[in-house]
């Protein structure tokens, strides 16, 4: 079993910047690839990015190329979303994600955390 624990949306104005967190914990979390995904409301949840923990190999959704920047903290077992000039449109739920492979879709995770809310308004 794996527990993934967000932190860090919230509200912001378009072209700010936000940083989400998320802690991962239990016996065999390495042995997966770890990412965002995220959900406006309407819509269905979507990609946005993922990370290996080893050698930190990533893949980005086209939508928050050059925007957001993932990175991850091996020793604290915790993986970032760095979201810079944020637009309205990137106003969803975001949701930390342990999958089975970089190019992952929703079938591909495995867990998923709570889901933290990320605003940005015009």
């Amino acid at each position: 079993q794996v527990q993934l624990v967000e932190s860090g949306g919230g509200l912001v104005q378009a072209g700010g910047s936000l940083r989400l967190s998320c802690a991962a914990s239990g016996r065999t979390f390495s042995s997966y690839v770890m990412g965002w995904f995220r959900q406006a409301p309407g819509k269905e949840r979507e990609f946005v990015v993922t990370i290996s923990w080893s050698v930190g190999n990533t893949y980005y959704a086209d939508s928050v190329k050059g925007r957001f920047a993932i990175s991850r903290d091996n020793a604290k077992n915790t993986v970032y979303l760095q979201m810079n000039s944020l637009k309205p449109e990137d106003t969803a739920v975001y949701y930390c994600a342990a999958a089975a492979r970089l190019r992952a879709g929703v079938r591909d995770v495995n867990y998923w955390g709570q889901g933290t809310q990320v605003t940005v308004s015009s």
